[in-house]
């Protein structure tokens, strides 16, 4: 009976110290999009970011993150810093301000309740992340074999006119 009250207070205090949330989060964002879409098949959006609470977070602090609804989880690549990425299409890649709401696992869970009941519904972000994506250059509006024959083809007109005048 002991053993039971024991594991119970040791479950309590485990699940408060992991259940943690960011108090006053501050971040530091820096974010890298593929600006060449002629040689690649995906565009690739990436975001890192440096999380910064009041109060210290466990060392396994999870992060979500949502774009445009698409769920995606934020990766830990170092001591309260994170980064999350995806990709597109270019045919499907805009240009614009993507924005980067980022959840904690609280956040994640009364978000995921939320939409089981409303696929529309919100939930306000532990914060919001701007990515600014330029647009991705896809070529030149003219391909260069196209411009070298009609420049060919003008040439030789004009050269085929110009000897029928003098022959003439």
């Amino acid at each position: 009976m002991v053993t039971k009250y024991l594991l119970t207070i040791f479950a309590i205090a485990i699940s408060g110290t992991y259940a943690e949330s960011c108090q006053n989060p501050r971040v530091e964002a820096n974010s890298f999009t593929t600006l060449d879409a002629t040689v690649v098949t995906q565009i690739a959006y990436i975001t890192e970011f440096t999380l910064k609470c009041d109060n210290p977070l466990p060392a396994n602090y999870a992060l979500y993150a949502e774009v445009e609804g698409r769920p995606l989880t934020a990766a830990r690549v170092g001591e309260n810093k994170y980064q999350v990425s995806w990709t597109e299409e270019p045919a499907k890649a805009r240009s614009g301000v993507h924005e980067i709401h980022i959840m904690d696992e609280e956040g994640w869970a009364s978000l995921r309740r939320a939409r089981r009941a409303d696929p529309a519904a919100a939930v306000a972000p532990l914060l919001a992340i701007q990515l600014q994506h330029p647009g991705s250059y896809s070529g030149p509006w003219v391909n260069s074999e196209v411009l070298a024959t009609a420049l060919s083809v003008i040439v030789a007109y004009t050269a085929l006119r110009n000897k029928s005048k003098i022959l003439a």
